[in-house]
């Protein structure tokens, strides 16, 4: 089993949806932000999902197919990727987590990492749904309880590479938030960084009275320590295990 770390102890803009559907929202470098409060949709449950696919270019691509498109010309119109769990060869598993902090200072994670599931109800008003270890159509997700939006200063939604080996380039990940009312919010984590073994994708914070959503997408080398001091959440944190899985 590898490791790495455990715990212990703006301006919303107005835009157009990036997304060739018309109930999505991608968020992009140029538009960043949207807002939750605008859309009515600070209340029950937001739902949050991470979901991935391996490039096939990781497990002979396209390679030796350039003769074939001319006999099968719809197959340059296919995407570029495959399901990872149907690829025994591979072995990429992406978790999600959460930091959080709450209008009363506390501060904390929640992840599979320690079984760190968090709650709903009650404080932090995140709950993990579980860890899904090979990117399948459902994904891993988070529910953000935000009947109790008050209570909740800001959220930080990280993905992390379980077993230490750089593979953000060889996946093609996708954080989707689904409000209860409004379209949902797509940020894709299509960026080329080899070595990158955690990613700060998405956050919510209260601005000026509304509750914003904001892209993040920053890639680090280390895991959940170096997000805590790039985002300055001051937690201490200690080598940590997943329980294998049966």
């Amino acid at each position: 089993m590898g490791f790495f770390d455990g715990i212990m102890g703006s301006r919303a803009v107005q835009f157009q949806s990036g997304s060739a559907s018309s109930n999505a929202i991608e968020l992009t470098k140029r538009h960043s932000t949207v807002s939750l409060t605008k859309q009515g949709a600070v209340h029950g449950n937001l739902r949050v999902n991470l979901s991935w696919r391996m490039r096939t270019s990781d497990i002979g691509g396209r390679s030796g197919q350039s003769g074939q498109l001319f006999r099968h010309p719809f197959k340059l119109f296919k995407p570029d990727m495959v399901q990872a769990h149907t690829q025994g060869m591979v072995n990429v598993d992406l978790d999600m987590g959460c930091l959080y902090e709450l209008t009363d200072g506390t501060r904390g994670a929640v992840q599979p990492l320690g079984n760190l599931l968090g709650d709903l109800n009650d404080p932090p008003y995140v709950k993990l749904s579980g860890d899904d270890r090979f990117g399948s159509a459902s994904g891993e997700t988070l529910y953000v309880n935000l009947d109790h939006a008050d209570e909740i200063k800001r959220l930080l939604v990280f993905v992390y590479i379980y077993d230490q080996t750089p593979a953000f380039d060889r996946t093609h990940a996708m954080v989707t938030l689904y409000p209860v009312t409004g379209p949902r919010i797509e940020i894709p984590l299509d960026e080329r960084h080899p070595q990158a073994r955690s990613c700060a994708v998405v956050s919510l914070e209260k601005v000026k009275g509304e509750l914003v959503v904001r892209r993040e997408v920053k890639f680090v080398y280390g895991f959940q320590a170096e997000l805590d001091r790039l985002y300055g959440w001051g937690l201490q944190w200690g080598r940590g295990y997943k329980s294998a899985k049966n």
